[in-house]
């Protein structure tokens, strides 16, 4: 949550839990929780969702992730949200997945650019959620889609 507003309260963190259960049962494909096999139960989650704002590129699915602070520069996210493309691309039959943050999270900037996924500067666009911020947007086609 380092680039976010705040940290989430109890309730706004079951109220999350409830809007992914939600967003699976809407669209086939949503977040997935994350572990890391006999060390940690839950490390963040990593997948696909459908924005829920309007800007110029939507409708939209992105591929985002969030993980603990202490999971960090193991790879996780990376390894993650390769599968989460995968599958976009795979069973679900995307044709384009993209991806944004602030532009000071270079973490999350330096996983999109591992991911393949290129920036457009003319894409930048500020994100409609308070406080309103200015966020980059990055892009990934998927191999099988034509120009």
């Amino acid at each position: 949550m380092e680039h976010f507003p705040s940290v989430l309260t109890t309730a706004e963190s079951d109220a999350t839990v409830d809007r992914i259960e939600a967003h699976f049962e809407r669209h086939g494909f949503g977040l997935w929780a994350v572990e890391v096999c006999d060390q940690a139960p839950f490390i963040g989650f990593v997948g696909l969702a459908v924005p829920p704002f309007e800007a110029p590129f939507t409708p939209c699915v992105e591929v985002g992730w969030r993980l603990t602070v202490q999971s960090w520069g193991n790879g996780y996210a990376t390894e993650a949200a390769r599968a989460a493309v995968a599958f976009g691309f795979g069973p679900v039959g995307l044709k384009e997945i993209l991806s944004f943050a602030v532009p000071e999270n270079v973490r999350s900037r330096r996983v999109m650019e591992r991911l393949g996924m290129t920036h457009d500067p003319a894409d930048d666009f500020d994100h409609p959620a308070p406080p309103r911020r200015r966020h980059v947007l990055y892009r990934l086609r998927s191999p099988n889609s034509r120009p």
